[in-house]
C-alpha cells in the first residue's frame, strides 16, 4: 500500500507560521504526498512551491464550524481556485442539517461544487462526531446528490476525529462512486491502514511524516 498517496498533509492551526507552511511543502515533496490541506490564506504561497511536484494543494471552505452563509462559502472556493486550489473541504451547515433543512444543505454544497466549476476536488465535512447515525447517512447522501467528490469525517477541530466505524457507514452509503476522507486524530501508520481497510481513500493528517517514517 502506496499511503503516501492517499495523506492529505495538513496544517490548519490559527497559529501556522510562513515556515511551518514551507516546511508543510518540503514534507509534501520528500514523500509524495496526494496534497497539503492549508488555510486559505496560505494557498497562493503553497501553490507556488508545490509547482510541478505532484502534490496537490487543497484548502478549507466554512471552517470550521460551517455556519457561514452560502455566499460566503462561494467566495472562499473562487478565491482559493484563483490562488491556485485544487481540493476544497467545505464544512456543511450542521445546525440546517439538525433541522432537516435538506434543501438548504443540499443548495449549500451544490453551491459550491458550481463555483469550483470542475477545477478542484470538492470534499465535504460532515463533522460525525456531532450527528446521530440517522444524520451521517443523510449527510452521505446529500453531498452525493450535490454532485461532491467525496465525503470527509471530520475537521479536527470539534469533540472528536475520524472513527473507524463512521468510515465504515460513509463508504456502505456512497458506494464506489464517492471518495471518503478519514482525518481527525490519525497519529500513527496502523491507525491510518485502519482507516483505508475501512473505506477510507484519502488520509487527513498533520502526522504524515511521523506515519511514513513509523
Amino acid at each position: 500500500m502506496n499511503i503516501a498517496k492517499l495523506i492529505d498533509h495538513t496544517a490548519l492551526k490559527p497559529d501556522t507560521t510562513r515556515a511551518q507552511i514551507l516546511q508543510l511543502v518540503e514534507e509534501a515533496k520528500k514523500y509524495g504526498f496526494a496534497s497539503v490541506c492549508v488555510n486559505p490564506k496560505w494557498v497562493g504561497l503553497a501553490s507556488d512551491e508545490l509547482n510541478g511536484s505532484g502534490t496537490a494543494v487543497c484548502t478549507v471552505i466554512g471552517f470550521p464550524l460551517g455556519a457561514n452563509t452560502t455566499k460566503t462559502k462561494v467566495f472562499e472556493t473562487v478565491d482559493a481556485i484563483g490562488n491556485g486550489a485544487r481540493e476544497v473541504d467545505m464544512v456543511i451547515d450542521i445546525g440546517e442539517l439538525k433541522d432537516k433543512n435538506d434543501v438548504y444543505v443540499e443548495k449549500d454544497i451544490s453551491s459550491v461544487v458550481k463555483a469550483v466549476g470542475g477545477k478542484a476536488l470538492v470534499k465535504v465535512i460532515i463533522e460525525t462526531c456531532l450527528l446521530n447515525h440517522e444524520e451521517k447517512v443523510r449527510a452521505c447522501r446529500i453531498a452525493k446528490k450535490s454532485g461532491a467528490d467525496f465525503v470527509k469525517t471530520s475537521t479536527g477541530f470539534s469533540k472528536s476525529g475520524a472513527a473507524v466505524e463512521d468510515v465504515s457507514l460513509m463508504r456502505s452509503v456512497v458506494g464506489d462512486d464517492m471518495g471518503v476522507k478519514a482525518a481527525g486524530g490519525i497519529h500513527t501508520r496502523k491507525e491510518a491502514v485502519c482507516m483505508v481497510k475501512a473505506g477510507a481513500s484519502r488520509i487527513g493528517t498533520s502526522s504524515g511524516v511521523s506515519i511514513m517514517e513509523g
